[in-house]
């Protein structure tokens, strides 16, 4: 669930923060369309490979910022400080060899961001609320660049033992239904 601070920050970057809360006010499910590249930039995988991504970064408790899915497009969004891309994409060379493919949503774009209280059925849910204005920290940046990496060879070997043992792995662009509890 997302804190009153995290409220407060997501909604701050909306182009009319108080339009926003009103809207979130009335109806706290409500996802908001909020502008990329001013305080935060997202980076979004296939729901697959956002869902390893997660689970590794908590498992390790490495630093994450707020972490949200959109159930419909298949997608998980992980939230870097604005302007991170460049930081992002020349990342050490090792990561980079297994970087999955990405979007990286950033100055004039706009996110679709889940309510502050979605329900777990609903399209677009947070995986990890903001629960405050999170530090601009390239650690955060290097984390989330490993993780995917990691994420990524991982499922390739999971999909290759699925081959080899069962015959079976996901085709492309399949994905497994991975909805938290």
């Amino acid at each position: 669930m997302m804190t009153r601070r995290g409220l407060a920050w997501i909604s701050s970057t909306a182009e009319i923060p108080e339009h926003c809360r009103e809207i979130w006010r009335d109806d706290p499910r409500r996802p908001y369309a909020l502008p990329a590249g001013r305080q935060f930039d997202v980076v979004t995988v296939d729901q697959r490979l956002g869902i390893e991504t997660f689970d590794q970064l908590r498992r390790y408790g490495l630093p994450a910022g707020p972490v949200m899915a959109d159930w419909a497009a298949r997608r998980v969004g992980f939230f870097l400080p604005a302007g991170s891309r460049e930081r992002f994409e020349r990342m050490p060379v090792a990561e980079r060899a297994g970087m999955p493919s990405y979007r990286y949503i950033g100055p004039g774009s706009v996110v679709v961001v889940p309510g502050p209280m979605p329900f777990g059925g609903d399209r677009f849910t947070w995986l990890l609320a903001p629960f405050r204005q999170p530090y601009p920290t390239p650690v955060r940046t290097a984390a989330l660049t490993a993780m995917l990496a990691a994420a990524s060879m991982t499922l390739e070997r999971v999909d290759q033992w699925g081959m080899e043992h069962t015959g079976t792995a996901p085709e492309d662009g399949e994905e497994m239904e991975c909805r938290p509890g």
